[in-house]
């Protein structure tokens, strides 16, 4: 089995936490977790595709064991960092596995660069209006209103509770859903500080959402082969977001799993699976 190498690398002001495994020379492919959770949440998926790629999965600056930012922390700062790191290590064209916060980041880096990106895998890593569920009916509150009320009432987002929800909501069988992941995250979610960054950045999620006519047209006019690997039962991002991409990239491969938000959780052999025999079907 291919080792797994845990660093942590300086990025211009910010520590950056990652986890690294495969043969340096390999097809590379940058991992990008989202919110609450870390590169914890790639344990599972890395040692089944270490044999055949050169794998980075880097903690999003705010998250995990990267540095913590100060307040007023944004989407776009976030990808200015990713951006920082993957010139750092040499990642200079890669595929890119995006989920939730993720999607953002990756596709901002691929409107910046789109030279570098080889493919897309989304994994309930939104793009597109239709994906959006009421589930974001508070935070869409915030982004009209900015009120400390409006801001107050986002906290239940931060929750362990919720936290929990997220893991096993929509899932069939929620004791395959094994407690690591999200007591890590509510464990990362608790530090000083962190409650505030998160608010910040559900308020700034509204820049994301008007990214999204940029980030279309970057599909219709580069269109990178694209894998949709999505949970079904998503209490956040809808099955129409997957098949939307099918609108810009008809190329596009979309693969729906009977199970909620975080997938791996429940199917990472699956889509380790379907991600190998994506990347292998467009010699990538």
């Amino acid at each position: 089995m291919t080792a797994l190498h845990y660093r942590r690398i300086p990025v211009d002001a910010t520590n950056i936490f990652y986890r690294e495994a495969g043969t340096r020379g390999a097809p590379k492919l940058l991992l990008l977790h989202g919110f609450p959770t870390s590169s914890h949440m790639f344990r599972e998926l890395i040692p089944l595709l270490a044999e055949r790629f050169h794998i980075v999965a880097p903690d999003l600056p705010g998250f995990g064991l990267s540095d913590l930012p100060g307040r007023g922390h944004t989407f776009d700062r976030i990808a200015q960092v990713i951006e920082r790191f993957t010139e750092v290590i040499g990642f200079d064209r890669y595929a890119v596995y995006v989920f939730d916060y993720g999607a953002p980041t990756g596709l901002r880096l691929a409107l910046k660069h789109p030279e570098r990106i080889t493919a897309i895998i989304s994994q309930n890593g939104n793009a597109y209006a239709e994906g959006l569920s009421d589930g974001w009916n508070p935070i869409r509150a915030y982004w009209e209103n900015d009120s400390p009320a409006n801001r107050e009432a986002l906290r239940q987002f931060l929750a362990p509770e919720t936290t929990r929800w997220q893991y096993t909501h929509g899932v069939p069988d929620p004791t395959l859903v094994s407690p690591d992941g999200y007591s890590l995250d509510n464990f990362y979610l608790s530090r000083p500080g962190v409650a505030e960054i998160q608010l910040d950045l559900f308020g700034d999620y509204k820049s994301n959402v008007a990214l999204y006519p940029t980030f279309q047209n970057y599909f219709r006019t580069h269109r990178p082969p694209l894998l949709a690997v999505w949970g079904k039962n998503d209490p956040f991002f809808l099955s129409p977001g997957a098949e939307a991409f099918k609108r810009d990239i008809p190329g596009a491969v979309v693969r729906f799993f009977d199970t909620g938000h975080f997938a791996l959780e429940t199917h990472v052999v699956e889509i380790a699976a379907a991600i190998s025999e994506f990347l292998q079907g467009i010699g990538a």
